[in-house]
């Protein structure tokens, strides 16, 4: 018993993490004036049915200027992806309306700024390549990287 309430006191004190697979069903990715993500690969556990992705601007400039989002499709979908978001324009957040090949994406935001995206983990394959990238136009160049289903 007092080995029970000893690990209580632990968890509310904040002594213990979260388990990790709660932990392991979200991440965070920064992005930057310089056109730069943080991370170069996102590794989705398998055992999650959900796994979000909060994006944060931490730069000063306007979207207009130097706006970011994060678009998930497979590595062979990406430039089809990224023509048909320019056509899209702005106003759809450089993303086509229903286009089947992107599986998540966020929306776009200026510095300061941060959203959320989730991606239904079902839509993953083992084995196959994903990549997710920034779709503001001329972005993607520097602002890419690779989706993987773990295990």
């Amino acid at each position: 018993m007092k080995k029970i309430l000893m690990t209580l006191a632990l968890c509310a004190a904040g002594a213990l993490s979260a388990p990790a697979m709660a932990a392991g069903c979200e991440t965070v990715v920064e992005s930057n004036d310089a056109m730069q993500f943080n991370v170069k690969n996102i590794d989705v556990p398998k055992s999650c049915k959900k796994f979000s992705v909060t994006l944060k601007h931490v730069g000063k400039m306007p979207k207009t200027a130097m706006g970011h989002n994060i678009v998930i499709s497979t590595a062979a979908d990406m430039q089809g992806v990224l023509n048909d978001g320019m056509a899209a324009g702005a106003a759809a957040d450089y993303v086509k309306a229903g286009d089947a090949r992107v599986l998540a994406h966020s929306k776009v935001i200026g510095g300061g700024e941060t959203t959320k995206l989730d991606i239904d983990v079902s839509k993953l394959k083992a084995g196959s390549d994903y990549a997710f990238f920034c779709s503001f136009p001329g972005h993607s160049a520097l602002m890419k990287g690779s989706l993987k289903l773990g295990s």
